[in-house]
């Protein structure tokens, strides 16, 4: 019990730390991830991202629509606010990066596919937030330089929308 209240209280301390930031323009990066945040209109925003990764030849496989299911299910698991605005995650894969990441290593499957979340926050309106998850660069040589192309083609992906 020791260990995991230990645990829980290093996880709140660094995920503190990694969020304090998140309100400047640059990037706001943990090993794990990298949230930046513009101000501007939500919907234009969204489409810079989907109008980025389709540049790149990559279809979106999917669309999470978080902030709705949250503002759904509010009132079933007692909540009292709502979270955001907007929030919308979308899912891709690049077929050329993940076939190279998966020769590498077959159970690099956890890593597809390659998430953006892009949303506002109620209580910060007209700030919006582009976070994506960075793959750890594990295994052999191959497989981190693939992992580290995932990585590069998220940044790519948000700094042209961005820019």
């Amino acid at each position: 019990m020791r260990r995991l209240l230990l645990a829980c209280t290093v996880l709140l301390f660094a995920t503190t730390s990694v969020y304090a930031g998140a309100s400047a323009q640059g990037p706001v990066q943990a090993d794990y991830k990298t949230t930046r945040m513009v101000k501007d209109d939500y919907a234009f925003t969204v489409d810079s991202i989907k109008g980025a990764i389709g540049d790149r030849g990559i279809k979106i496989n999917g669309v999470n629509y978080i902030g709705k299911m949250l503002h759904r299910t509010a009132e079933a698991v007692g909540a009292t606010k709502d979270i955001y605005k907007y929030a919308q995650a979308y899912n891709f894969c690049s077929s050329t990066l993940s076939r190279a990441t998966m020769e590498a290593d077959p159970h690099n499957v956890a890593f597809c596919p390659y998430i953006i979340t892009i949303y506002e926050l109620t209580d910060e309106p007209g700030n919006v937030y582009i976070t994506y998850r960075k793959p750890l660069l594990v295994g052999s040589e191959a497989s981190k330089k693939s992992l580290k192309a995932i990585g590069d083609l998220l940044d790519g992906i948000v700094n042209d929308a961005l820019n």
